[in-house]
């Protein structure tokens, strides 16, 4: 950890936020004769067994499912006779959805600077406002592998890498939990798209070291190192079965990790009873469609097994004790304030070293103040519609954005003149809104257009609420429109006419999530419609003055965020000009550019969208000195890329935007950043290129590409990126030298160290991060190189660091399908080190002399006791050496003298296993 890393963790804690058993609570439950488990010392375990023991099955049913209402996104009732305490849930992977909270940078900020020390402090914050706001459970992080860069929530995972994915996911939980807070991980599994999610066309066709390797090997990370509370399945299915009832992908995550939590589904996921509760799932939510009645039948008629009920209630039960709930019941304040400044620290931090620098030609960066007197901000996400956060349930509102344009303006002080010019529309960002006085309602008098409100999202039936609204302009996220209305899944539809002052071609644009139309005289001329985050859709009209035309605007909003505004360019204005001929008259020129993500949608492309190419080309001509900053939640294309001298990805930096980037821009902080994803050169390039592969064929995704997800694609099928992963620039220099591997040999049991000189060789002092890559033996069908160690090391001019890394065998081995484990081949190893996947001038090895092969002997003990009568047998397959590698568990009868009772410790791989049986008579 750096040293300001530390500061900021000491900070949160010293600003207000301590650990749990030092909070007062306002309903701390009292130890009393009939809870005696409250307050006491005995394992957890038994508590839990006394706890089940007083448990009527209708209180056990009423554990496993939630509801959506209480001020939180979830809740799951309690039990006052039992002192259970209720359980609420908040969205929340990339900060506490609720008001008065800190909006965080989007978590591909975080990976990008490839710092867990970071991510755990991140992780802190969320936990640290969760905590003041009465959330028992946050919902997140989000650690599923961004396959494609069109994914819509891309912005809030980390990357298309596994290992990097997984050590800043186990970081982020061990911050959240830290705080007495408990972490939902999520989505369990295979989950990497929006398009058709939560339907059977969303139906993941995959092999199982695919799976394994790819996208379980994130979630195996956390488990094992942050122990995080709970899972969160996923919307997806899986070689034909929802990951909420897939009994396949459970049995890996509870058998295979270890993961002794509870997984909730996400909302709405759960389509089955018995076979959701059978395949592993302990909780549904919201509602009890299938965890209510349903499931108590299928307990009562013996499809769900009484036992396994009971391990779903003790899984929620252990990790309420585990987090002090019991003793400690969270009070109901979701209104209470939880930013703080020492948060907004973090938030700055975060996105400062999240930020990438892509390219700074002919030293234009940093900007000197002493040269440059005049500098040109532009953009639409530079001003007021800063893009600083994605959509859907990773939205933070925040307490108080610092735009791009305040904070360079701020920073440059009196020494330079800072103008801003918004020079496009932007996507997502709406058109200037129709003012009231060209609207008039159905009535003929006054101004703006009737709105009439439904309670549902087909405008049927009667409205709710009709008003006169002034302007179709609204943001709604999280309220209701008008009293009588919910805040989600509501419509509405208004009317009345368009009066234009001038003669000429307007462009009319309307912006929505969800979906939204807009009609002229009857006719269709905007269709935004369909489930999306916020988007924008224009039409040229030509429009006479004074000459009134019929409109309607039907909008409906089926979850997540809600916002829609009908607006207008008249004719005669041309923003691109304007923000060209500022330019022109500036020594700098500041570019602002983005691509809105949000969940519930995928983007179309990888190109920026509206007009944003057409103007970057037309302030690049006008003013050399152009430099571009990205927010995207992922990678785009740059069609100008060779016009301007610089470019930042800053992807979504949350709300100490403006700060952040003026921090960089002046050379305040010195850029480290480095890209968690592949930027391609075109889309052509992506591994998942086919309609087969994205979005799917006929209800089938096919995974083809297999394990060369990310760079390993790239590098498999020798091809260019635009920029490769791992990627980033510096305002120093920096060299790798003196590579030493320990070794020469890998034992299956074993580990390789491995170090590196770090040199900075600039006059500036910056931040370096080494990477580590591993190439295995071409006989273990392993992609070519692979990612297995990052560190960063802060450094002085001309100063030098010795990095260290140990290769373990875990980090070696492939998955075995037919031995359902990890297995290590033979051969020689290739250890790379540098600064991307692309850049890794050191290069030495090691050997693998013996392997776990095909060779397995057969160890059978009896494991589990059933009634007396009968007793599981696990069939424990080794592989020669010492370390077993797969168990299958047989009923047999009980042999007369044996008693079952195992030791087993949980272990993530072969190389780790250890199992104990008793012998006959113990």
């Amino acid at each position: 950890m750096t040293r300001r890393g530390a500061a900021l963790i000491a900070a949160v804690l010293i600003a207000g936020t301590a650990l749990p058993a030092t909070i007062p609570a306002t309903a701390e439950a009292a130890s009393t004769p009939g809870c005696p488990w409250v307050g006491s010392t005995a394992p957890i375990g038994t508590r839990v067994a006394q706890v089940l023991g007083q448990m009527t099955l209708d209180q056990k049913i009423t554990m496993v499912h939630g509801t959506a209402t209480g001020g939180y996104t979830g809740r799951v009732a309690g039990n006052d006779r039992l002192c259970v305490p209720s359980l609420k849930m908040e969205d929340g992977p990339l900060g506490v959805n609720l008001g008065n909270t800190t909006q965080l940078p989007a978590a591909s900020s975080v990976a990008a600077s490839f710092d867990s020390s970071l991510a755990k402090t991140y992780g802190s914050v969320i936990g640290a406002e969760d905590k003041a706001k009465g959330v028992d459970v946050d919902l997140g992080p989000t650690i599923n592998i961004v396959r494609d860069p069109r994914w819509g929530r891309a912005f809030e995972s980390y990357s298309e890498d596994p290992y990097l994915a997984g050590q800043m996911g186990a970081a982020d939980i061990e911050g959240v939990q830290s705080q007495g807070v408990m972490a939902q991980v999520k989505h369990w599994a295979v989950y990497n798209q929006e398009t058709s999610r939560n339907t059977t066309a969303d139906n993941a066709v995959i092999d199982d070291r695919t799976v394994h390797e790819i996208y379980a090997s994130a979630f195996g990370t956390v488990v094992d190192q942050a122990k995080p509370s709970s899972a969160m399945c996923s919307y997806s299915s899986i070689n034909g079965t929802y990951a909420c009832e897939n009994s396949y992908l459970d049995a890996i995550l509870k058998q295979d990790f270890g993961f002794d939590g509870f997984i909730t589904s996400d909302w709405g996921g759960t389509h089955s009873a018995a076979g959701s509760a059978n395949a592993g799932m302990d909780m549904e939510m919201p509602g009890q469609d299938f965890f209510g009645t349903a499931l108590k039948t299928a307990v009562q008629n013996g499809q769900v097994p009484q036992s396994r009920l009971d391990d779903m209630v003790g899984r929620i039960l252990r990790e309420e004790f585990r987090f002090g709930l019991f003793e400690h019941p969270s009070p109901d304040t979701p209104g209470a304030p939880a930013s703080t400044p020492a948060h907004l620290d973090v938030a700055k931090k975060a996105a400062e070293d999240g930020t990438v620098l892509l390219k700074n030609d002919g030293g234009l960066l940093p900007l000197d103040s002493a040269k440059v007197h005049s500098i040109a901000v532009i953009g639409d996400g530079a001003g007021k519609n800063t893009l600083s956060s994605g959509g859907g349930s990773a939205h933070i509102a925040g307490t108080g954005t610092v735009t791009p344009f305040d904070g360079i303006k701020a920073r440059a002080g009196s020494g330079a003149t800072v103008a801003y010019a918004q020079g496009n529309l932007g996507q997502g960002s709406a058109l200037p809104a129709i003012e009231s006085d060209y609207l008039t309602p159905p009535s003929g008098t006054g101004h703006g257009l009737q709105g009439a409100y439904y309670p549902n999202t087909d405008s049927s039936g009667a409205p709710a609420v009709t008003r006169t609204d002034p302007q179709v302009d609204f943001t709604w996220t999280g309220t209701t429109p008008a009293p009588g209305l919910p805040a989600t899944n509501f419509s509405a539809k208004w009317t009345g006419a368009l009066t234009p002052p001038t003669t000429g071609t307007y462009t009319l644009g309307l912006t929505s999530d969800d979906g939204s139309r807009l009609l002229v005289n009857g006719q269709t001329v905007i269709d935004n419609w369909g489930d999306h985050g916020a988007a924008t859709k224009t039409a040229q009209l030509p429009l006479t003055a004074g000459q009134p035309v019929q409109v309607e605007v039907d909008y409906y909003q089926g979850g997540g965020d809600s916002t829609v505004t009908l607006g207008w360019l008249p004719p005669g204005q041309d923003p691109v000009g304007e923000a060209a001929a500022l330019a022109a008259k500036s020594d700098v020129a500041v570019v602002y550019a983005n691509d809105y993500e949000s969940e519930g949608s995928d983007l179309a492309d990888i190109s920026l969208p509206a007009d944003q190419n057409k103007l970057i080309d037309a302030v690049a001509a006008a003013n050399p000195n152009t430099v571009v900053v990205l927010n995207t939640g992922s990678a785009v294309t740059m069609p100008w890329l060779a016009k301007v001298k610089g470019v930042f990805e800053a992807w979504y930096p949350g709300q100490e935007s403006g700060n952040a980037i003026a921090s960089l821009l002046f050379g305040d902080t010195t850029p480290s950043g480095k890209l968690p994803v592949t930027f391609p050169a075109s889309l052509d390039q992506v591994p998942a290129s086919t309609p087969q592969q994205w979005p799917g064929v006929d209800g089938k995704v096919q995974y083809s590409e297999g394990l060369d997800v990310g760079y390993r694609w790239y590098d498999q099928q020798k091809l260019a990126p635009l920029y490769p992963f791992g990627y980033g620039l510096s305002y120093t220099s920096f060299r790798f030298s003196n590579l030493k591997v320990d070794g020469p040999t890998l034992g299956e049991n074993g580990r390789i160290q491995v170090s590196a000189d770090v040199t900075n060789t600039g006059a500036r002092a910056g931040s370096e991060v080494a990477q580590l890559y591993l190439g295995d033996p071409a006989a273990t069908g392993e992609p070519g190189s692979q990612l297995k160690g990052f560190q960063k090391v802060d450094l002085q001019p001309q100063q030098t660091k010795r990095v260290q890394f140990a290769v373990t065998a875990q980090d070696a081995s492939y998955w075995s399908s037919d031995a359902h484990a990890w297995a290590l081949g033979a051969g020689q190893y290739t250890v790379r080190v540098g600064d991307s996947s692309r850049n890794l001038p050191l290069s030495g090895g090691f050997r693998v002399d013996r392997t776990s092969g095909p060779r397995f002997t057969k160890v059978t003990a009896p494991a589990i006791a059933t009634g007396g009568k009968t007793f599981a047998v696990t069939t424990t397959f080794t592989n020669g050496a010492t370390e077993p590698v797969r168990d299958a568990v047989t009923s047999l009868s009980v042999p007369k003298g044996w008693t079952a009772t195992p030791r087993t410790r949980r272990s993530r791989g072969p190389s780790d296993q250890d199992r104990r049986w008793p012998r006959p008579g113990r």
